[in-house]
Order: C-alpha cells, then structure tokens, then sequence
C-alpha cells in the first residue's frame, strides 16, 4: 500500500507483494476538519481515536464544553464518513463527565446526531481500567471504564473475529468434564430471553470468542503525553478490523500511539495533530518503531 500526496488529496495504492516494506506512515501537523478534507472518499479501512472529551485538556487543547460538544464534533464525523469505507470501522474512544451532580448527556446525544449523518452505531465495548486508581467522592466512586463506542456505514463491514480469540480457561475443563443432559442440547434460557446455548459444542476447543469489555492497565509506555492509551487498545482493534496492508486513521494523534501500532503491525496509518508539541513527539515515536515488521 502506497499513500500518495499530490496538491489536494491523499490517494491510496494497494499491492499485495511486500506488504510490510510498503507500509506509509502519513503524520499531518494541522486541525483534523481542515486536514481531513485532503483525504480521498472512501480511503480508509479503520478510524480509532480518543479526541479531547469535554471540559478536559484544557491546558493543551483549550477544551470544549460539554453542550458545545456536539456541535464541535459533528463536522468532524461527516469528514469521517466520508473518507472511510463502506467496509470500514470507525472507534471512538470517550467518556461522559459528570456535571452539577448528574452525567452529562452529549455523548448519547452525539450518538444520535451521527445516525443522522448515516452512521450505524453497531457494537459498544468497554474499557475497564483494571489498575485504576482508588477513589470515592460524596455520591459516586471513581470511574473506572471508558466508552468505546463502534460505527460503520454498511451493516457489512470487514472483522476477523478469529485474531482475537482467548484461551478457554479453566472453566472448560470443569463445566465439560461431566456434561448434563440440558449442556448436550439447544436449552433454552431459564431467565425467559429465549437465547439457547449448547454447552457440548465447546468440547475439544481452546480458544474462544472474547466478550466486549476489554480489561487493560491505564499505564502508557509514552509519558509525555496527558492523556495516551495504552497500545494494547488500539492493537486489539486494529487486529479485528484490519489486515496487514490495510490504512488507519487517527485524526486526533496526540503522541502517536495508534501510528506507532499500526506501523509494528504492518498496516499503513494516517494521524492528524493540531499541536506541534505533540506531532514532535509522535514522529519520534514513530521513527523508533524498527523496519523490520511482523505481519501480525
């Protein structure tokens, strides 16, 4: 895959030989909405990103309040739509805060503001930060999970469920060790929801499906950054719906951690950042990444 720069657009060439010494890594130092307009309908494969959420990073990114939030947003998300495939995914990692005692709603109201745009909002996962610090205020306790909400185009999009399979765990070698008549057929469920389940079809399996919470540690491995994913997040991601060879986008880059996974991975990556501070450090993180790349 080749990402072309001409005066107006980025265009896109695939090719299947030499996938990893194909891999571009496009960094653009500059506001997303405007940066985004350069790119070709329909070019890319996966959107992940963490933008700035509301009321935060006010000292880097000035900060968007919470009922303006929408409406800084959706611009941003019709850009969006545009350039990715109809069998692409767009993840966007975010969390609600809490204002004058109560959650604040803009993240449901994006969600219904982007199926206006056209988006299909398909899956929501969870990120539960399994080291998170301990924490209690007057009425609530510490959050400790964040949004990771899933949008597509076309109800038929690209995912390789298989690159992302656990081992079975214990509770296979117990629950199959003596199988009841009921674990042996279609059994309906006891609660009334009419979902059945066959215990026996997992015999003989180690590996299963995961669940959507994904369980990471907060910590990055980039420290100059106020508010860097762990890489473990856009990896599992990038392993679901893409392929080697394949672009990622990031439009809010910050220090270049999607860039960087997707550069390990041997798929071709665009990241947007406004601050030059920031686009600094996600070039030098990224030139770190060796050439030598594992097709994962």
């Amino acid at each position: 895959m080749q990402i072309i720069q001409t005066e107006n657009k980025l265009y896109i060439n695939t090719s299947e030989n030499n996938i990893s010494k194909s891999v571009k890594t496009e960094i653009i130092l500059g506001d997303c909405l405007e940066a985004l307009k350069k790119i070709a309908d329909n070019s890319i494969d996966l959107i992940i990103t963490s933008p700035p959420y509301s009321d935060q990073r006010s000292s880097t990114y000035g900060g968007v309040k919470a009922d303006k939030y929408v409406e800084w947003f959706l611009p941003i998300t019709a850009e969006l739509l545009r350039v990715l495939k109809p069998t692409g995914t767009f993840i966007l990692n975010i969390k609600e805060k809490v204002s004058e005692g109560e959650r604040h709603t803009y993240i449901l109201e994006l969600i219904l503001e982007m199926r206006k745009q056209g988006w299909l909002w398909t899956e929501e996962f969870i990120w539960h930060k399994k080291n998170c610090y301990p924490g209690k205020w007057p009425n609530r306790f510490r959050d400790a999970w964040e949004r990771l909400l899933q949008f597509n185009k076309d109800k038929k999009f690209n995912m390789y469920q298989e690159s992302v399979m656990v081992p079975t765990g214990d509770w296979a070698k117990t629950r199959l060790k003596n199988l009841s008549e009921t674990d042996k057929i279609r059994d309906n469920s006891s609660v009334g929801s009419g979902f059945g389940k066959n215990i026996s079809n997992w015999i003989g399996r180690d590996m299963a499906y995961p669940s959507n919470v994904l369980h990471l540690a907060t910590e990055s491995g980039n420290k100059k950054h106020s508010a860097a994913y762990p890489k473990e997040l856009p990896r599992w991601f990038i392993k679901l719906f893409t392929q080697p060879g394949d672009l990622v986008l990031d439009p809010f880059l910050g220090s270049g951690t999607t860039s960087v996974v997707s550069k390990e991975m041997a798929r071709s990556s665009i990241g947007i950042e406004i601050l030059d501070e920031y686009y600094k450090i996600a070039k030098e993180n990224i030139d770190n990444v060796q050439d030598t790349l594992p097709l994962f």
